[in-house]
C-alpha cells in the first residue's frame, strides 16, 4: 500500500501499534473518549486539524510523519524542511556552531536521522587519522559506518564489542521509535561487519551510567563518554532531527591528551 493510498486510519493505527498502545490507551493520553477515537480511526469521524496534531503529540510521531497525517486527513501539510544552510536557519546553525566550537578541546559532531555527518569541530580531526578506507571520510559520511567498518575506527577501538554493542541498541531503538527503513539498511549492513572481543577488553562501567568509548590513538588511549544534545522547541523537519554528539574526558589522562592535540 502506497502512502498516498493509506487513510489516515491506517496511519494512526500505524503509530499507535508501534507505541504499543491501545485504543483506550491513546484516549486517556489525548483526554478523550474510546469511541471518539474509534471513530476517527475507522473513518466515520474527522478530526480538526488541532485534534489531529494532538493525537500525533501524543504519539510522539516525529515531524517527518505528521505531515502525511495532515495530508490523509485533507489538510495542508505544515512542517517546512529546509537544509541546514538555509537563510531561515541561520540562528540555528549558529548555535550548533556555537556548541561545537565551545566544546573544544573535545570533540563533538552534528548528525542528522541518519547519522550522517553535518558538522564537527576541530578536535574530531585527530581521532581519525587510523581510518585506512579515506572513501569513508568522503561526503556523506555516516558517523556509524565510519566507527564500525573494519576498515574505519573499528580496529582502534579497545573495547569494541561493547562499543559496538552501545551502537547497535541505539539504532534499534530509532528504528523501533521510527520505523525508518533507510535504518534498517544501515543497521543490516552494521551486524555484517565481524567482530571479536580484543585481548585485554575489559567493561568499564563508570559506575553504572555510560558506556564509555575507548579509542587507542598516536597520542594515547582516549576513554570518552558521550552526551546527546537535540533542539527543545523544533517546528522545522531538519531541526527536529539534528542531534549534537558531544564527547567528555572520561578520566584525567585523557582529559590531558585532547589539550595537549589541540595545542598542536
Amino acid at each position: 500500500m502506497t502512502p498516498a493510498a493509506r487513510s489516515l486510519g491506517d496511519h494512526l493505527r500505524e503509530w499507535r501499534q508501534r507505541r504499543r498502545m491501545s485504543q483506550l490507551d491513546l484516549a486517556l493520553e489525548a483526554e478523550i473518549s474510546q469511541r471518539h477515537l474509534s471513530f476517527i480511526e475507522s473513518g466515520r469521524a474527522t478530526p480538526s486539524r488541532e485534534m489531529l496534531l494532538h493525537l500525533a503529540e501524543r504519539l510522539e510521531v516525529p515531524l517527518r510523519d505528521r505531515n502525511p497525517l495532515l495530508l490523509a486527513a485533507g489538510f495542508a501539510p505544515i512542517f517546512a524542511e529546509r537544509k541546514l544552510d538555509d537563510p531561515a536557519l541561520e540562528a540555528a546553525r549558529r548555535a550548533v556552531d556555537m556548541v561545537l566550537k565551545g566544546h573544544e578541546p573535545f570533540p563533538a559532531l552534528a548528525v542528522d536521522r541518519h547519522w550522517t555527518l553535518v558538522a564537527a569541530n576541530a578536535a574530531i580531526a585527530p581521532l581519525l587519522s587510523g581510518v585506512v578506507d579515506q572513501s569513508l571520510l568522503a561526503p556523506p559520511v555516516n558517523v556509524l559506518r565510519l566507527s564500525l567498518h573494519p576498515q574505519g575506527l573499528a580496529p582502534h577501538i579497545v573495547n569494541h564489542s561493547e562499543w559496538r554493542g552501545h551502537l547497535l541498541e541505539r539504532l534499534r531503538q530509532q528504528i523501533s521509535a521510527s520505523g525508518d527503513p533507510v535504518l534498517e539498511k544501515l543497521l543490516k549492513e552494521l551486524r555484517s561487519y565481524p567482530v571479536s572481543e580484543r585481548p585485554g577488553e575489559n567493561h568499564a562501567d563508570y559506575a553504572g551510567i555510560a558506556v564509555p568509548l575507548r579509542l587507542a590513538t598516536k597520542a594515547g588511549l582516549l576513554s570518552l563518554i558521550s552526551t546527546t544534545t537535540v533542539f527543545g522547541t523544533p517546528v522545522d523537519i531538519t531541526l527536529s532531527e539534528l542531534a549534537v554528539e558531544s564527547f567528555f574526558p572520561a578520566d584525567e589522562e585523557t582529559a590531558a591528551i585532547l589539550r595537549g592535540l589541540a595545542l598542536n
